[in-house]
């Protein structure tokens, strides 16, 4: 029979696959995201204040506030890429990071720096995570977490090259100069590249998603999803664990320099991020085959196990053997959740679910560091902050193993 004719099965493990194109795309994509927009704030903070003299709390609320406004945009990232496609999107994302660097470099006032954050959360809206998994899902369903998790690896790659080569050229032509240089250099590798290999992506489910007769809209999705039980623990769990994950790690040299001394815990910060890198490669070889909540528990109490080390053991190597194992599951909790998202609910629903579950991690992670900061004043140490730490992935544990209802599935 012709009359319901199937379509052509996609060899996602083909080497040859253009899918896998666009994977490189978003790796350099995420090196320039999170290089310039997250990496990038230690330098901004420091540069600014030496060129300014401007107070740490002034620099870092305009911090949080690119945080916070950025997570306000992050949730429109999906309805955006599916409205006007992953090449607009991937352009867009370009134009606005590189326009935010500029506007960094430009700032003289304080005003400025609010007004360059604004651009910034633009930026970063177009370049991190909300953005690369609703790309990646046009071309990818069985191997979606390889593709996931080897694009993000950009992201480290921005951390671990990407600052230090911006650090070496600001000191060599200033820091204006160098994010004006950074900006163009964005543009020359990023935009030709997006315009040669992006193109339509391929139709992953036969246009049986399409066929839908009345498909819900964006504001519908998310009205849905705020009352899910399944997408709530899965929003809630990743929320508390970015939160102490990030408060950690922002506070990390601050803890172990006067127990360990400031090169040791340089070395043990180079060595949480290099692990990063290699937990998500590892991690992407069997990603796609793992129950994704039970990996995302452990990995919660990997680092719950860590922290402890951290707090109650003060040998030298200990620690940096502590650090190893709560880096290893660093990388893996951005891509965790995209995974679980993609297996339990709607494929027509995923960029908005993804995009709504980035947002509130966003806004959640973002006091992270100030509470982290403000418990150690408080309690005259780290001890507390970080035990709170370690109860919230113990908390998230136990409720990303909450399912709730399974929720039918179109794709």
């Amino acid at each position: 029979m012709l009359d319901n004719p199937q379509p052509p099965r996609i060899d996602e493990s083909s080497f040859r696959y253009e899918g896998w194109r666009i994977v490189a795309v978003c790796f350099l994509l995420a090196t320039f995201g999170w290089g310039l927009g997250f990496y990038g704030q230690s330098v901004y903070v420091a540069e600014l204040q030496r060129a300014h003299g401007w107070s740490a709390s002034l620099i870092s609320s305009a911090t949080t506030f690119f945080y916070l406004f950025g997570a306000v945009l992050v949730v429109f990232v999906g309805e955006a890429v599916r409205k006007y496609g992953p090449r607009f999107g991937l352009i867009a994302g370009t134009l606005a990071m590189s326009a935010a660097a500029v506007a960094i470099g430009a700032v003289r006032e304080p005003w400025q720096l609010y007004l360059a954050n604004a651009v910034l959360a633009f930026g970063w809206a177009g370049t991190s995570l909300a953005l690369i998994t609703n790309i990646i899902s046009l071309w990818f369903d069985h191997k979606r977490g390889m593709a996931i998790s080897l694009a993000l690896n950009g992201a480290s790659f921005g951390g671990i090259v990407g600052v230090p080569l911006l650090v070496t050229l600001i000191g060599h032509i200033g820091f204006a100069n160098a994010m004006y240089a950074a900006a163009g250099a964005m543009l020359v590798l990023l935009v030709p590249v997006i315009l040669l290999v992006v193109g339509r992506p391929p139709d992953l489910h036969g246009g049986r998603t399409a066929a839908k007769a009345k498909p819900q809209s964006s504001t519908e999705i998310r009205s849905w999803a705020l009352r899910d039980v399944g997408f709530l623990t899965v929003t809630i769990a990743f929320a508390l664990v970015l939160f102490a994950q990030v408060g950690f790690i922002v506070h990390l040299i601050s803890f172990l320099d006067p127990v360990i001394g400031r090169e040791r815990a340089a070395v043990a910060v180079a060595v949480l991020t290099a692990m990063a890198v290699v937990g998500r490669v590892l991690f992407s070889l069997v990603i796609d085959r793992l129950n994704q909540r039970l990996a995302s528990a452990l990995s919660f109490l990997s680092q719950a196990a860590a922290l402890c080390a951290v707090i109650n053991l003060h040998n030298d190597y200990v620690l940096i053997a502590a650090c190893a194992v709560f880096g290893f599951s660093v990388g893996n909790l951005i891509t965790l959740p995209s995974l679980i998202v993609q297996q339990e609910f709607d494929s027509a629903s995923f960029g908005v679910l993804i995009s709504l579950n980035t947002a509130i991690n966003q806004v959640t992670y973002a006091f992270g560091p100030g509470v982290v900061g403000a418990l150690r004043d408080w309690s005259g140490g780290y001890s507390l902050p970080f035990y709170l730490c370690i109860a919230l992935e113990v908390a998230a544990a136990a409720l990303i193993m909450m399912r709730g209802r399974p929720r039918a599935k179109t794709s």
